[in-house]
C-alpha cells in the first residue's frame, strides 16, 4: 500500500489567517471566542462564537466571486492557495492569481475532497430575510453559492484540477472525513496529490439559534474566553465557530522526488457509526473507529505518544470520548498525552477535523503538544492525562479524533516519518 505524506497546510481560524498565526496562538493560549459581531445576538441563548479577524477574501478571490459564494467557500479557497503555497506546488501572478506549477503537478493525478457541515448556511439565512422581510428577489447564484460541493469545485476551478473534486458532509467529522477517502484515493493509486480538508461559516441566527435551542451551546455569554472548557467538570457546551484548513495530501515517492517539506505521514483511518441517536454520542461506537484506525496504520495501541481530542466541552461529548479513550488503550490512558484545540478555538463544526489534523501534524513535526485552557476542575470521572501547559518532546505516533452528529466517528493516524 502506498504512504501518504502531509506536505501543505493552509488555514483561517478564530486565532489567525493563517496555520503559523493560528499555531502561535495556541501555544499562548490564547483564545479566540469573543460576543458575537456578525448579527445582533441579543435574543439568543448563547451570544459567543469564534469569528474570523480581518479575514479579507479579496486577497484570493475575484470580487464577482466574493459576491456570488457563500463565506464557507471564501475560506475554502483561501485555506487551498495557502496550502497550495506551502507545498511550493504555486507561484504568484499579480495580474492573474495563483497558478499551478505545471512542471511539478503535470504527471500528478491530483483531486480535491472538501468537508462541510452546514454548507452554505449563511447565504440560505440572508436570502429568506430579504425574500420574507423585503421581498427581494433570490439570487441566480444562491443554490450553486450554497450547495456543500461547491467549496471542493471552486477550488478545483481555481487551481486547474480536473481529477476527483468531491463534498463530504458528516455533520463534525466532515473535515476528517474528507482527509481520510483522499488519503484512500492516494493510498490505492487513483491520484497522488489531495487537496484535503474542511470549511463551515456557521456564524448566523440559523446556526447558532438552533444548536442554542438543541441545548448544545454554552451559556458563559460574560466570559467568552472561559466558555469552552473541555474536560471539565463545569463544561457547559460548545461554542460555535467558523473558518477552514485544507492539507495537501501527497504519495510519499511524489513528494520525495521534487524535494517537498514534510510534516508527517498520514498512517490510518477509521470511521464508524454509532447507530444509535441522533445527537446522543457513544462510547463504543468511537472506540470502534479508533481501533480502525490504529488498525490500518498497523499501529499498536502502547506506540501512541499523543491524542488530539474531539473534546467540545459538552456534558456527553466529552464523557463518551473520555470512556472511548479509556476502552481503546484501558490503563495506558493515564500516561498518553491529550488536548483539545476547542478550548481556544470553539468549535469550527466541519472544518474542526481538518485544523485539528493540521495541528497534530505540526505537534509531530515541531516535538510539542499545544495545550488545553480553562481545565480548572478537572472531571473526577475522567481518568486522562490533559496537557494544561505546553509539552515538548518527541511524538512518533498521535491521533486525531472526530465525532459528529448522528454518531458519525472519524479518526486519524498520524506518525513520524522516518526515511531509510
Amino acid at each position: 500500500m502506498r504512504k501518504v505524506v502531509i506536505t501543505g497546510i493552509g488555514a483561517v481560524t478564530p486565532l489567525g489567517n493563517d496555520i503559523n498565526a493560528t499555531w502561535d496562538n495556541l501555544t499562548k493560549q490564547r483564545s479566540g471566542i469573543r460576543q458575537i459581531t456578525k448579527f445582533d445576538a441579543t435574543a439568543l441563548t448563547s451570544r459567543i462564537a469564534g469569528e474570523l479577524k480581518d479575514f479579507a477574501p479579496e486577497a484570493f478571490l475575484p470580487a464577482k466571486d466574493i459576491l456570488r459564494l457563500d463565506p464557507f467557500v471564501h475560506y475554502a479557497a483561501a485555506a487551498a492557495l495557502m496550502a497550495c503555497e506551502d507545498a511550493k506546488l504555486t507561484y504568484w501572478s499579480s495580474e492573474n492569481g495563483p497558478r499551478l506549477c505545471r512542471d511539478v503537478m503535470q504527471d500528478a493525478p491530483t483531486g480535491v475532497v472538501i468537508g462541510s457541515s452546514r454548507g452554505g448556511i449563511t447565504s440560505m439565512e440572508k436570502a429568506l430575510e430579504r425574500y420574507l422581510l423585503r421581498g427581494k428577489p433570490f439570487s441566480a447564484y444562491l443554490m450553486s453559492a450554497s450547495t456543500i460541493n461547491m467549496a471542493s469545485a471552486y477550488i478545483s476551478m481555481k487551481l486547474g484540477i480536473k481529477g476527483p473534486a468531491l463534498g463530504v458532509s458528516t455533520a463534525c467529522a466532515s473535515g476528517t472525513n474528507a482527509v481520510g477517502e483522499a488519503f484512500r484515493m492516494i493510498q490505492h493509486g487513483d491520484i497522488d496529490v489531495a487537496f484535503a480538508g474542511g470549511t463551515e461559516a456557521p456564524v448566523c441566527r440559523l446556526a447558532v439559534g438552533g444548536y442554542g435551542a438543541s441545548g448544545a451551546l454554552s451559556g458563559r455569554n460574560d466570559e467568552p474566553d472561559k466558555a469552552s472548557r473541555p474536560f471539565d467538570r463545569d463544561r457547559d457546551g460548545f461554542i460555535v465557530a467558523e473558518g477552514a484548513c485544507v492539507l495537501v495530501l501527497e504519495e510519499l515517492d511524489h513528494a520525495v522526488k521534487r524535494g517537498a517539506s514534510i510534516y508527517a505521514e498520514l498512517a490510518g483511518y477509521g470511521t464508524s457509526s454509532d447507530a444509535f441517536h441522533q445527537t446522543m454520542p457513544d462510547s463504543g461506537g468511537e472506540a470502534v473507529a479508533i481501533f480502525k484506525a490504529l488498525k490500518d496504520a498497523n499501529v499498536r495501541f502502547e506506540e501512541v505518544d499523543y491524542i488530539n481530542a474531539h473534546a467540545t466541552s459538552t456534558p456527553l461529548g466529552d464523557a463518551a470520548e473520555a470512556r472511548a479513550i479509556e476502552q481503546v488503550f484501558g490503563a495506558r490512558a493515564e500516561g498518553i498525552y491529550i488536548s483539545s484545540c476547542k478550548s481556544m478555538l470553539g468549535h469550527m463544526l466541519g472544518a474542526a477535523g481538518a485544523l485539528e489534523a493540521a495541528i497534530t501534524a505540526l505537534s509531530i513535526k515541531r516535538g510539542m503538544i499545544t495545550p488545553t485552557i480553562n481545565l480548572a476542575n478537572p472531571d473526577p470521572a475522567f481518568c486522562l492525562n490533559i496537557a494544561t501547559s505546553m509539552i515538548s518532546g518527541d511524538i512518533n505516533i498521535a491521533i486525531s479524533n472526530s465525532f459528529g452528529f448522528g454518531g458519525v466517528n472519524a479518526v486519524l493516524v498520524l506518525r513520524k516519518l522516518a526515511l531509510d
